[in-house]
C-alpha cells in the first residue's frame, strides 16, 4: 500500500508540474474526438486528457477515438450531426472544406498579436490561417529537409550548400566522384512531390504555393513552368538515382547507406532506418533546403497535426482551455517526447528529447521558417489534383522533355477540380 501511495503522490507531482495551477476550476462537459487510433499516440492523447481532467476534477470529460482511416470519412457527419467540443485534424488545407462548410469554430482571439500562442506557436500560424483567421491549434509536427552523408561531403570538400547554385555545384562535384547527388525512389509517388514543394516554395514563396493548392493558379502558368525548370537542371545533370520510378523510399534507402549517392530529401522518419542500416550521427546530417530566389522567405514542409472546437460545440469555454492546455510549452514537450509521439513540438519554448535531428529540426521550424509551414502536397492539394499532379511529377523525372504535355494536362485536371 505505500509504494502505491508513493506513486500516486509522483504521478500527482507530475500533473502539477505539467499543468501548473488552473487560474480557475472549470465545471460542466468537454466532448472530445481523436482519431490517435494507433497505441502510441492513442495512449499519448489519453496521458494528455488526464493531466487535464487532473487539473480540473470538476470536468466531465468524453473521449471518442475513432479508427484514423474511418474518422476521415466520419469527421464532415460528426460535424455537421453531433458535433463534439474539441476535435483532432490537420492544418492548412485539410480543414479548408470543414472551415468553408462553417463546421469549425473560428478561434482568431488565441492568435491575437502578443499573445502566448501568437509568440510561441508562430512558425504554424499560416498553417493554421484561413481567409485571414485561424481555425484551431497546432500540437506536433516534424521537419522536412536534407539528410547528407557528411563524410562524403567531407572527403569531396563539399559545403551545406546556402543556394541553389552551390546546390548544383555541389552536385557537379558529387557527380564527378562515381556518385548520384540524391537518392529517391518514386514508386510511391509522394516522394516526387516533395522536391516540388521545396523547389516551388523556395522559388515563389510559401503564398505562391498555397495559390497553386487552392486551384487559383494555371499549371501552364510561366511561374509553375519556371519550377520545373529549376527542378529540371537537376534531372539533365543525372542528379538523381537511375531507375527511381521502379524504388519505394525504403528501397532507395540503400544508395546513401553504401555511400552510392550524397544524400535525400525526406521528413525525419527517414533517420531510425538509416540509423538502423549502419549510419553513425558522425556520418549522417541534415540541412535546410537552400534559396533559390533571393528575398523568397524560407518556408518548409511540415505535416502539422492540430486540435479545433466544432463550431456546433456545446461547451466553447471549455474546449478554448483544453486548446490553450494542448499549446502550452509543458505538454507539448511531454506528448511529442521521445516515449509518447517521437516527434517535435510546435511551441518554440518547449523542450526537445537530446536527439541530434530532432534539435536541428526544431531549431529550423522555430526560427528559420519565416515564409510559412506547409502540410506536404498530397495534404495540400485536392485528392484528385494531387494523383494527377504527381503522377506528372514522376513522369517528369523520367522524361523531362514532356514538361509541356504535362503541364496542359494537369491544367485540364486543374478546371475540373476546382
Amino acid at each position: 500500500m505505500r509504494s502505491m501511495l508513493k506513486a500516486s503522490v509522483a504521478a500527482l507531482a507530475t500533473v502539477v508540474a505539467l499543468t501548473g495551477p488552473a487560474s480557475a476550476e472549470l465545471t460542466g462537459d468537454l466532448r472530445i474526438n481523436l482519431d490517435t487510433s494507433n497505441p502510441a499516440p492513442r495512449a499519448t492523447m489519453e496521458a494528455m486528457i488526464a493531466r487535464f481532467q487532473a487539473a480540473n476534477p470538476a470536468l466531465n470529460i468524453t473521449t471518442t477515438v475513432i479508427d484514423r482511416e474511418a474518422y476521415k470519412t466520419q469527421i464532415r457527419n460528426f460535424l455537421s450531426a453531433d458535433a463534439p467540443d474539441v476535435l483532432t485534424w490537420y492544418a492548412a488545407n485539410r480543414m479548408r472544406p470543414y472551415v468553408e462548410a462553417g463546421l469549425l469554430e473560428d478561434v482568431s482571439d488565441m492568435w491575437a498579436d502578443g499573445t502566448t500562442i501568437a509568440n510561441e506557436l508562430a512558425s504554424t500560424k499560416g498553417a493554421m490561417t484561413i481567409d485571414g483567421k485561424q481555425w484551431g491549434v497546432p500540437y506536433t509536427y516534424y521537419q522536412w529537409g536534407i539528410y547528407y552523408r557528411k563524410d562524403i561531403y567531407e572527403e569531396l570538400g563539399l559545403s551545406e550548400p546556402a543556394n541553389f547554385d552551390e546546390m548544383l555545384s555541389n552536385c557537379e562535384a558529387m557527380i564527378a566522384s562515381g556518385r548520384k547527388c540524391y537518392t529517391i525512389g518514386t514508386k510511391w509517388l509522394w516522394t516526387a512531390s516533395g522536391w516540388f514543394d521545396y523547389l516551388n516554395m523556395r522559388t515563389h514563396g510559401f503564398d505562391f504555393h498555397m495559390s497553386m493548392a487552392r486551384g487559383e493558379v494555371e499549371w501552364t502558368d510561366p511561374r509553375v513552368r519556371e519550377t520545373f525548370e529549376n527542378w529540371g537542371k537537376l534531372v539533365r545533370m543525372g542528379a538523381f538515382v537511375d531507375d527511381h520510378q521502379n524504388k519505394d523510399w525504403q528501397q532507395s534507402l540503400p544508395f546513401l547507406v553504401n555511400g552510392e549517392a550524397g544524400a535525400i530529401l525526406k521528413g525525419n522518419f527517414a533517420v531510425a532506418p538509416l540509423r538502423d542500416a549502419g549510419l553513425t550521427d558522425d556520418q549522417l546530417d541534415f540541412h535546410q533546403f537552400p534559396m533559390i530566389t533571393e528575398g523568397v522567405a524560407m518556408a518548409e514542409d511540415a505535416p502539422t497535426d492540430t486540435f479545433h472546437i466544432a463550431a456546433g460545440a456545446q461547451n466553447k469555454d471549455n474546449a478554448r482551455a483544453f486548446l490553450a492546455f494542448v499549446a502550452s510549452a509543458a505538454e507539448q514537450t511531454e506528448i511529442n517526447n521521445g516515449s509518447n509521439l517521437g516527434q517535435l513540438p510546435v511551441n518554440a519554448t518547449s523542450s526537445i528529447d537530446d536527439d541530434k535531428f530532432l534539435k536541428e529540426g526544431f531549431a529550423m521550424l522555430s526560427s528559420n521558417s519565416p515564409g510559412g509551414v506547409a502540410q506536404f502536397f498530397d495534404r495540400d492539394f485536392p485528392a484528385e489534383m494531387a494523383k494527377a499532379a504527381m503522377e506528372g511529377m514522376q513522369e517528369f523525372m523520367v522524361f523531362p522533355d514532356n514538361l509541356d504535355e504535362i503541364l496542359e494536362r494537369l491544367e485540364e485536371v486543374r478546371q475540373d477540380v476546382y
